[in-house]
Parts: structure tokens; C-alpha cells; sequence
């Protein structure tokens, strides 16, 4: 049996994950189970391991291996669990000798679990070339960065993915053009910390310049995507690729984190509550019909119901339609945890505010879409996805394929189209 990835977390996991299965099966490991998790939330470890527990009930025989930055910050943890073989390292996951490793381990039985490495020794990152993603796959994401040099006081990433590091633009180039050569209509750029590329690298250039040579130098790429973004660090190259390019998507996902000053500065984040407005009017001037979607969190300690008022009012302001809501959980070890917590029902209250807030503004955005043609890229027998990343319900379409489609309604979820 061939290794078999279970993933949580983000799009840089999901891109990783293709990684893994091949450096795995190269070092000739099979039936193996691995799981790349995520340490962003206490529910998202829970999830890891409530997974690990009931894959090994189904699949006795399989050997069970542990990556990704859950993994990677609470090492020990996987490794008292009698169903887990093996806990490898957030950055040894992408290497060969890792797997490598881990075979040889399984070969002699090797008692000691775990293979985890200091991840804040790791300086550089190297481009991995995918040609695993399956020909025509509509949606590919590329890994540009990795790791965060930020510390917000509620997060855990940085000592789970390590400091901020860059592939050099030409390797995100030739891959790109490679993917694209294989039939992917559209490509995701990904990262950690998006806007932070290129500050590591000789010259430093930034995530615009990036950009911009991407569409350049690929002109036959037909839909690129940016994924979450700090609007803070977006240069002038990245406003104007937004504003004088049709191929990059109009549509921006933001770590907006909370609508109110005072929680922002003990979130230790680097822009205000008016810098987020601000952003949103200067780029929906440029490109008017742009979607922007953003991460908040309900509950941060500290946040009082005035507090919490600020952030339900952000999503009106800034013109948000998705919204990804994160219940605050203390994550062991940040400085957060450490300040006085909201009550667990206050933030359950809050986080359905807001997820409430989040579907009426996506509703009346379908609303808005209503006679409009839109450029729909199918990516499955029943659902599409605009150039706004608004979901579409579809039949009958080729997978991969970009088609024009005149929108008649909705159906409170998706658009509807003829």
C-alpha cells in the first residue's frame, strides 16, 4: 500500500503534503499513514490526534509517522501515544534523508520516536518542484516562503515553522511555468508570512516584484492567486499588479485579526485598525469589484464587548465577504496565554457573531453578482469558482476549464449560473 497523507491546516500544508508523499514513497516507504498537522488552534492538535487514534483502529497493521507544526512544537506529546511510530520535524518533513531515516528506523525497529531538528537553525529554503499534482488539476498552490520573523503574542507558527525564508524568484518562475505547461489553469501563491518574501534574499525583493515576473515571464498562466496577506507589507509592485492585471485574481484574503486598536497592540500587530480601512478603499479604488476575506479572531484576552463591537463593525468597513473566525484558544508558551483570559462562553457568543456577520455579507455579495459574467474555473462536476473565488454551482462543465458564465441568482451558498 502507498503512503497516505492526512492534512490539517493551511494551504502550505496542502502544498507540502505532495512533498511529503514523494520523498516518502522515493525512500520506499508504503503502507504509512502520515499526518502533517497544525498547531494553530488547541481544537486543530485535538483534531490531530483524535485522527491518529482512529486511523490506527481502522488500519492496525499501518505504520503511523507525525509532521507538520503541531509536530513540531509538541513532539513528546505524539510521541507518548502508543498508536504513533514516528514524529518527524516541520522542516525535516521536506527532505529526503528524513524519510530516508524514518525507513531505516522501521527496518530495525528503532526505539527512539522522535526526529525533530531546532527549526530556528534553518536559514534557507529550497524550491521543491511538484510534478505529483495530478495533470489538469485546476487549482495548484506554489510554496514561495516559509517561517515568520513576527511574534504576535498569540501565535505559535514561528517556533513551529521557524524564521522567515524565501525561494529565489527565478525557481518560483520555472515552477510555475512548469505547472502551467501541465494544464493548471490557475496557480496559488503561498506562504507563512506572504508579504515578508524576499527580505532574506540578495537584494531584497518583495512579494510585487515576484508577482509581476511571474505574469511577465508566464504569459500563458491564466489565473493567478495570492493567498493571505499582511496588508501592512504590501508594496507598491503588488498594488499596482492588482490594480493593471486581469490574470491575478481580484481577490485578497487579510490577517486583519481584530477591528480594535488597543487588542491589536497586545496582539503585537503592526498596523491599526485605520490602516485596514485604508487599505481596502486605496485597493477597491483601483479595482472595484476586488472580494477581500479575512482572518479575526473572537475572544482575544483582554477583549471587552465594546472591543468585540469594533471587529463586527470591520466586516461593513473594510467590505469583507469571507470571513475566517477563530475562537481565541491559549496556546502554551506565547505571551497571550499569559494575559487575562474571556470567559469560554463569551467567545463561543462572539465567534457565532461573527461567523453570522461573515454569511450575511457573503449573501449579499451573491446578491450583487446577479446578471453579472464571470470567468468560472471548474473544479469539480458540481461546483466552479469565480475570479472573486465565489463558489458557483455548476454540471455538466470539464474540470480545469475556464468558461464564461452569466450569473441568474444564488442559492444563499453559491452562485447560480445558466
Amino acid at each position: 500500500m502507498a503512503v497516505d497523507i492526512v492534512t490539517f491546516g493551511c494551504r502550505l500544508n496542502a502544498f507540502e503534503a505532495e512533498v511529503i508523499r514523494r520523498e516518502a514513497e522515493g525512500a520506499g516507504l508504503s503502507d504509512t499513514i502520515v499526518i502533517n498537522s497544525c498547531a494553530v488552534t488547541n481544537e486543530a492538535v485535538a483534531q490531530a490526534r483524535q485522527s491518529i487514534r482512529k486511523l490506527k483502529r481502522e488500519r492496525p497493521g499501518a505504520r503511523i509517522v507525525v509532521t507538520g507544526c503541531a509536530a513540531q512544537t509538541q513532539s513528546q506529546m505524539f510521541a507518548d501515544m502508543a498508536e504513533v511510530d514516528r514524529v518527524v520535524g516541520n522542516d525535516d518533513k521536506m527532505r529526503a534523508s528524513a524519510w530516508r531515516e524514518t525507513r531505516n528506523a522501521f527496518d530495525i525497529n528503532a526505539s527512539e520516536k522522535v526526529a525533530v531538528s531546532d527549526i530556528m537553525s534553518v536559514k534557507e529554503m529550497a524550491p521543491h518542484l511538484i510534478d505529483g499534482f495530478a495533470a489538469g488539476l485546476p487549482r495548484v498552490f506554489v510554496q514561495v516562503q516559509n517561517g515568520c520573523d513576527h511574534r504576535c503574542t498569540f501565535c505559535i507558527i514561528p517556533y513551529g515553522r521557524g524564521n522567515s525564508r524565501s525561494v529565489p524568484m527565478g525557481a518560483v518562475v520555472e515552477q510555475v511555468r512548469a505547472l502551467v505547461e501541465r494544464g493548471h489553469a490557475e496557480i496559488v501563491l503561498t506562504g507563512v508570512d506572504l508579504t515578508s518574501y524576499g527580505t532574506d534574499l540578495p537584494g531584497a525583493p518583495k512579494l510585487g516584484l515576484l508577482t509581476k515576473q511571474i505574469l511577465r515571464h508566464v504569459p500563458e498562466l491564466r489565473r493567478l492567486r495570492i493567498s493571505s496577506i499582511d496588508s501592512i507589507e504590501a508594496d507598491a509592485d503588488l498594488i499596482d499588479a492588482i490594480a493593471d492585471d486581469a490574470r491575478l485574481m481580484p481577490h485578497l484574503h487579510l490577517s486583519l485579526q481584530s477591528g480594535d486598536d488597543m487588542i491589536l497592540k497586545r496582539m503585537k500587530r503592526r498596523h491599526s485598525r485605520q490602516d485596514a480601512i485604508a487599505f481596502c478603499d486605496q485597493v477597491r479604488r483601483l479595482r472595484p469589484d476586488i472580494a477581500f476575506g479575512a482572518d479575526i479572531i473572537a475572544g482575544f484576552p483582554t477583549e471587552t464587548e465594546e472591543m468585540f463591537s469594533r471587529s463586527l463593525d470591520l466586516v461593513e468597513e473594510c467590505g469583507l465577504t469571507f470571513l475566517h473566525v477563530f475562537p481565541y484558544s491559549p496556546r502554551p508558551g506565547t505571551p497571550a496565554a499569559r494575559m487575562p483570559q474571556v470567559a469560554g462562553g463569551a467567545i463561543k457568543d462572539r465567534a457565532k457573531r461573527l461567523r453570522a456577520s461573515g454569511e450575511a455579507a457573503l449573501r449579499q455579495r451573491l446578491s450583487a453578482e446577479l446578471g453579472a459574467t464571470r470567468e468560472v474555473l471548474i473544479e469539480s462536476d458540481g461546483q466552479g469558482r469565480t475570479e472573486h473565488y465565489l463558489p458557483v454551482a455548476i454540471a455538466g462543465k470539464q474540470v480545469g476549464r475556464v468558461v464564461p458564465m452569466m450569473i441568474t441568482g444564488n442559492d444563499g451558498e453559491r452562485l447560480v449560473t445558466r
